[in-house]
């Protein structure tokens, strides 16, 4: 059954920081940051900007009014939550417009949770052919000013519309999951920041990476060389540079090259963007599909990885036409358009963040034409706006 991503579309907040100005902030060499972990620039988010409307700014220049009509499903995939109760799906439903006879909730296993939902997406479409799913990850990175995690930070989200006959990507039927219980990265409830351990972190990825890996290409009979190019769970550029490292002398010298040279075109977006959990798979889908020469055809390979932990890998094959439904110039804009922020903005709007202390003045709520923004809360009900 032909079923996959139609539409796809990422929204990051309009300021970030450089990461060689915040190595200097916090007297560490530069390259550590830019090389070590391979970050430029990291998103950073106003208090105006949440998981609901990053989500709804994501999804509302590719979402028509048809789509209106048939989506019938909307799961947002987060690890932010901003209500242990109320899903960010149902805030978003609203604010789109979308038809009031459609299941709506929250998914959560860390930075895995997009996948699954995608997967329960295709499932669901399978029995319905003239239905549509709109699953969204929305995230904002947080570890703390001057912690371990601060240069792996950052925000945005990243909007799919799953239906039949999609116009970008035929999810293929080869997911292989694999599950361990890991303490490699956790937040108990109640705790501002995760907990992390880092070299088990790193550790557990891999290892996710190469059981799912090893498994899939059994079931499937596969190798590396049936690849075009794989796309990672990007937490940090390195991070999915070391699993491809840990597998790639399997492969022969071409097909080793091609992998290699894909890998730094999936990631570039990350580069400048920094870790968005849940969205990180796919913000490094869409730039895989907007910095390289792909085909009609080709096969893609996609690993996602949650903490604690969950990976899968799954792969999906270009359909044609695929390159008139991407939005390259606008991409670009967003990213090249943003408002860099000194070290001490950076850490002031952090700390608005974590108290919630608006500025509407002061982060130009009013200048964002046509971008949802979350304007007050009273009551402890949060109240959204849009620019005119």
């Amino acid at each position: 059954m032909n079923i996959g991503i139609d539409k796809i579309n990422f929204y990051v907040p309009k300021y970030y920081v450089d990461m060689a100005k915040l190595a200097g902030a916090r007297h560490v060499d530069p390259n550590k940051f830019l090389i070590g972990i391979g970050q430029t620039e990291m998103a950073v988010s106003p208090v105006n900007q949440d998981i609901v409307s990053m989500g709804a700014n994501a999804t509302k220049d590719i979402i028509t009014e048809e789509d209106k009509k048939n989506i019938g499903m909307v799961i947002v995939a987060t690890e932010s939550a901003i209500d242990n109760a109320k899903a960010a799906a149902v805030q978003v439903h609203n604010l789109l417009g979308i038809q009031p006879f459609a299941r709506c909730f929250e998914m959560k296993e860390a930075c895995y949770a997009a996948t699954p939902a995608i997967q329960i997406a295709k499932d669901y479409l399978a029995q319905r052919p003239n239905e549509k799913v709109l699953v969204i990850a929305s995230d904002t990175a947080r570890y703390g000013i001057n912690s371990g995690g601060e240069p792996t930070q950052g925000a945005g989200a990243v909007a799919m519309i799953i239906s039949h006959e999609p116009s970008i990507l035929k999810l293929n039927d080869d997911a292989v999951a694999y599950t361990e219980d890991v303490y490699d990265f956790w937040r108990p409830t109640g705790y501002k920041y995760p907990l992390v351990a880092g070299a088990l972190s790193k550790d557990a990825y891999i290892k996710s990476f190469q059981e799912s890996w090893n498994e899939y290409a059994r079931r499937q009979d596969k190798s590396l060389a049936d690849f075009e190019s794989l796309c990672f769970h990007v937490p940090f550029t390195k991070m999915g540079q070391k699993a491809l490292d840990s597998i790639i002398d399997y492969a022969d010298d071409i097909t080793q090259k091609r992998l290699k040279s894909s890998y730094q075109d999936a990631v570039y977006y990350n580069r400048y963007v920094g870790n968005i959990y849940t969205g990180s798979l796919y913000l490094s889908l869409i730039s895989l599909l907007e910095t390289r020469d792909l085909k009609e055809g080709q096969t893609i390979g996609l690993f996602s990885y949650g903490s604690g932990s969950v990976g899968e890998f799954f792969s999906a094959t270009l359909v044609d036409g695929f390159k008139n439904h991407l939005d390259i110039e606008s991409h670009q804009s967003l990213l090249n358009n943003r408002i860099e922020v000194s070290v001490d903005d950076y850490e002031s709007f952090f700390e608005r963040f974590d108290n919630l202390e608006f500025n509407h003045e002061l982060e130009q709520s009013a200048e964002d034409k046509d971008i949802f923004y979350l304007k007050e809360i009273n009551d402890n009900i949060r109240k959204y706006h849009i620019a005119k």
